[in-house]
């Protein structure tokens, strides 16, 4: 197939968008002289800032979402591009395939305008498949062998933007989640701060701007412990930077868990309401899940929820000792 222009969608969370690096990889190895575009959501273009493999990167503003579909869309079109992937479910996605009018689109059978691509497959939660194989599954026929692990690259300014935090021992924790049941619950997080503590090292909590009133109430119920609170400070490359150097990572089953699997970082993944069989596990070398097996009610979903359905969350009741 000869592929000069492709386009791939992925306008999800920002792990979404890390676990989705597999596909524009695996194509630049396979069509290294191919240009590759991806279409993000507004928020998320900083993930791929700088990246070496990609030409142009689009941002879909969901806000007035019909009139930015369609400039879009028009912007999409005047590419020519020879394949578009879609590796979104929703139908805005699919009405952005089909308006960038690719000469071959594909994507999974699970979105509404499926029946208008040339190729759909299937979305399938098979045992031991990650996020990741269900992407490649998408350009199985394109690439050889595979390369699973999601990359990112973040740039020299960004390392030395994190250096001066880096020379001492550290380690990351990301305590928040956008679904309160995902999250680790506080005492899990103060239990495991008064374990850390004890090796002097200090202990960075990174999230979003939003998240720096929770993180500060947080380091304030543990003034003894070494913690410094960088929610809102780094951008989302830097905090992967800064990941990547940690002596071990702690995460919830949200988007700092694919920043470590980006970069190969050492991490402990707490799994509440999801499992780590609906594909989202870590995919670095050193990896750690704790969860609560063989709870009648877990998992409750897909994703998470707002509060506990069942208004017990013994889900986030996690054992940490072997952290």
């Amino acid at each position: 197939m000869n592929l000069d222009r492709i386009l791939v969608i992925q306008t999800a969370f920002l792990g979404d968008v890390v676990l989705a690096s597999p596909i524009w990889e695996n194509l630049h190895a396979a069509y290294p002289h191919a240009q590759i575009d991806v279409v993000v959501k507004k928020g998320n273009e900083s993930l791929l800032e700088g990246h070496p493999f990609l030409s142009k990167v689009f941002v879909f503003d969901k806000q007035k979402k019909v009139k930015n579909i369609l400039a879009l869309g028009k912007t999409l079109r005047q590419q020519y591009y020879d394949l578009v992937i879609n590796l979104q479910r929703f139908a805005s996605s699919g009405i952005l395939t089909l308006l960038a009018n690719g000469k071959e689109s594909r994507g999974f059978q699970k979105n509404p305008l499926s029946l208008l691509y040339a190729k759909r497959f299937p979305h399938q939660m098979k045992a031991n498949w990650h996020e990741v194989d269900r992407n490649l599954s998408l350009i199985s026929d394109l690439i050889i062998a595979p390369k699973r692990r999601p990359q990112l690259y973040p740039s020299q300014l960004d390392q030395d933007k994190v250096k001066a935090l880096q020379n001492n021992a550290y380690y990351c924790m990301a305590p928040t989640s956008v679904w309160f049941t995902k999250q680790a619950p506080e005492h899990i997080w103060l239990q495991l701060i008064e374990k850390l503590k004890q090796t002097n090292a200090s202990i960075y909590l990174l999230g979003a701007p939003t998240d720096r009133k929770d993180l500060e109430a947080l380091k304030n119920k543990a003034p003894d412990a070494q913690i410094i609170n960088l929610a809102g400070e780094l951008s989302l490359l830097q905090s992967a930077a800064l990941m990547a150097g940690a002596q071990h990572n702690y995460v919830n089953d949200s988007g700092p868990l694919h920043l470590a699997s980006a970069t190969n970082a050492p991490v402990t993944a707490f799994f509440c309401s999801t499992v780590p069989e609906f594909g989202f596990g870590p995919l670095s070398d050193n990896a750690q899940l704790i969860e609560v097996k063989n709870l009648a009610c877990r998992p409750c979903g897909l994703h998470g929820h707002k509060a506990c359905p069942k208004a017990h969350f013994k889900c986030g009741q996690l054992d940490i000792s072997t952290c």
